[in-house]
């Protein structure tokens, strides 16, 4: 922990990342208690979403037999059912249900061998997968297993414990912090200078920064920013890049997925979500898509050796606000 200019930096573990928080603090503000307070919502978060934990309530429910309805917490509710609404919304682009497939080609906790499956061994692992076989009670707050269902929110769940502590930092009476956990972030208030959050949008590591592609720099007041893209978790075989991101329509990770895919939202848990779908889309299908409904993205696609940027208008206003 650290104190400056009226400005602390707390950080921690969870979800198999760091996080950090930079948040504006009275010199005797207790800065012991915001820590345990922040690392108390991410715990939560994982308790209920976490497949690397055994007692959690995901992976409760990925073990129960056809037919069991599993009530759901609050925050597991609420990520399962934002994650459900952007998979229809995307055409399936994105899909919670993928636990099998993510296995099958050696990502998360129950990583199989990192190599290339059969066809045969990926239509067993998709015949387990497929959001539309999730029934949900809104009543009860409760979630069918229909039989060999295997949720995967590692897609939304890091949005979302930024979402929780930002949430829980304005409740503690903290007026102005910058949340980020493992590259997702929200932002809020403004420093004691009067200025808001100022966060440098992640690239690719080849991207220069050269007068092709400038530091894309964005200002976040009140506002959420996420990235995906294949340089994270990846491995190769044979010459080709194989990325952690799944492609549910064709059961295998994304081919030629961009460098990076960054959306700019009001909820992390949102940023989070859309930036995997539209990496799954692509640049040019993702792109079109975004631009049509309004999301803020900005794309960095390989073209041989060279990076080629596109963003939407709502991400460009974004930039045009920060002064780029």
């Amino acid at each position: 922990m650290s104190l400056s200019s009226d400005i602390a930096t707390l950080g921690g573990h969870s979800m198999g990342t760091r996080w950090s928080v930079r948040l504006v603090a009275a010199p005797d503000r207790d800065l012991h208690r915001l820590h345990a307070g922040i690392q108390g919502e991410l715990d939560r978060v994982v308790a209920q979403m976490s497949t690397w934990e055994a007692d959690s309530d995901i992976s409760r429910y990925n073990r129960a037999g056809a037919g069991h309805w599993q009530p759901l917490p609050d925050d597991f509710w609420q990520v399962l059912a934002a994650a459900c609404s952007i998979a229809r919304q995307s055409g399936g682009a994105f899909d919670p249900s993928l636990g099998p497939l993510v296995a099958l080609w050696g990502f998360g906790a129950h990583a199989g061998v990192q190599q290339v499956p059969d066809t045969a061994q990926r239509d067993q692992a998709g015949g387990h997968c497929g959001w539309h076989r999730l029934q949900l009670d809104p009543e009860a707050r409760a979630v069918l297993q229909p039989g060999g269902l295997q949720l995967d929110l590692s897609a939304i769940a890091k949005g979302y414990g930024v979402d929780v502590v930002s949430r829980w930092l304005r409740d503690a009476g903290v007026s102005a912090a910058l949340v980020e956990v493992g590259g997702e972030l929200h932002g809020y208030g403004r420093k004691p200078d009067g200025q808001p959050w100022r966060v440098l949008v992640e690239s690719a590591p080849e991207d220069t920064a050269d007068a092709a592609h400038p530091p894309r720099v964005l200002a976040l007041d009140d506002l959420a920013v996420a990235t995906s893209g294949d340089r994270w978790h990846r491995y190769e075989r044979d010459g080709r890049r194989y990325s952690h991101t799944l492609d549910p329509r064709t059961l295998a990770p994304v081919a030629q997925a961009a460098a990076a895919v960054t959306v700019i939202a009001r909820e992390a848990m949102q940023a989070d979500a859309w930036a995997t779908a539209l990496t799954v889309m692509g640049a040019v299908e993702g792109l079109a898509f975004a631009g049509h409904h309004g999301l803020a993205a900005r794309f960095l696609a390989r073209r041989g050796e060279a990076l080629e940027e596109t963003m939407t208008p709502a991400f460009q206003q974004y930039l045009d606000a920060a002064g780029q």
